[in-house]
């Protein structure tokens, strides 16, 4: 008897938290940090989540026994971590490269059987150019606004143009509206060649050239739960400030200087209808645990697809808010329900 009670002591450590007692959860997870993620203010190729480790650490104490923040600057590291073999890698890293070599991180621990807290990277490949995340979406009836891609002197006149004016203008790859300013709609075929050439010359991108949607913009945070195998769609609306024309941007410096407004969705049936059209979004596109859903109304108050986003900010950013609005979560309660959430899907 005296040894099994020994046992259970060693087993269940508890706190006290406000006179109840919590049983901390033994599982194993390793944060993983990097030189870039350290030296690097604005996201880099290789990061696709900034995360404050130290935040992170501190958040997931509370609740795990086995937690560790891990620097990864080496192909060693990377060994030392598959020995360990941690029940979940916390990262917001894409890839490592080691002498010459790119090693993309969700790739290595599926190889080694380490669990994660994000999306694979065969998904990551089906958002990464907005136009492939676009074609999917065609391909299975969802709406999203006409488009084609473009690089500099590629077309020679406005007829030339697969889609007529208006335009909106941004860079095929990257996020954060890196790219996107006052200028990217685009109502003839000079303003279109000035556009295209300076997204090529300042972000070394070709383009997506889309039918300009005037309609209201929302973004709808996806959260997996794995217990009821159910996804919850989190819709907020973004409210930006007309300019001078009367359009309403969401461009890098509203984003950056946090300009835009959010605002719960009230409206049952634009509730329904974004929500439908985010889970279906995010199972084309093969995410997985959570993810983010952007999607713009046409001058009818018709929802179309915009573009997707498998690794969210998770700081006090659009999916942060989509949690916090929808689901009363606060930032502590967001950030153990994700590692909770990935460590109940291995």
């Amino acid at each position: 008897m005296l040894a099994k009670i020994k046992s259970f002591k060693k087993i269940n450590l508890n706190i006290k938290h406000n006179q109840k007692i919590i049983l901390k959860d033994f599982r194993s997870i390793e944060i993983l940090t990097n030189n870039l993620t350290i030296k690097f203010k604005e996201n880099h190729d290789s990061i696709g989540i900034n995360l404050d480790t130290n935040l992170i650490f501190k958040i997931l104490s509370k609740e795990f026994v086995n937690i560790k923040v891990t620097k990864i600057d080496s192909q060693f590291d990377l060994k030392q971590l598959v020995k360990r073999k941690p029940k979940l890698v916390f990262s917001g890293i894409k890839y490592f490269n080691f002498n010459n070599k790119k090693i993309w991180l969700n790739d290595f621990l599926d190889l080694h059987g380490i669990n994660y807290i994000n999306s694979k990277r065969s998904s990551y490949d089906n958002v990464n150019d907005k136009s492939f995340a676009k074609i999917i979406m065609q391909k299975n009836n969802i709406k999203t606004a006409d488009f084609f891609t473009v690089k500099p002197k590629e077309y020679l006149n406005a007829l030339s143009l697969p889609i007529k004016f208006p335009l909106f203008i941004k860079p095929l790859t990257g996020g954060d509206s890196v790219g996107i300013d006052q200028n990217s709609i685009v109502n003839n075929f000079e303003e279109f060649e000035k556009k295209v050439l300076d997204i090529h010359s300042n972000q070394n991108s070709s383009c997506i050239a889309e039918t300009y949607l005037s309609g209201k913009e929302y973004s709808v945070g996806i959260l997996q739960d794995v217990m009821s195998k159910s996804l919850i769609a989190m819709p907020i609306e973004i409210f930006v400030k007309g300019d001078l024309n009367g359009n309403h941007i969401l461009d890098y410096n509203t984003k950056k200087h946090d300009l835009e407004t959010v605002y719960p969705v009230n409206d049952p049936i634009i509730y329904k209808k974004i929500s439908e059209l985010a889970k279906t979004a995010f199972i084309l596109l093969k995410g997985r645990l959570f993810g983010r859903i952007d999607i713009k109304m046409d001058m009818k108050g018709v929802p179309h697809f915009i573009e997707a986003n498998l690794m969210p900010g998770l700081q006090k950013g659009y999916f942060y808010r989509s949690c916090s609005i929808n689901l009363n979560m606060n930032y502590e309660q967001m950030i153990t329900k994700l590692s909770k959430n990935a460590l109940n899907s291995a």
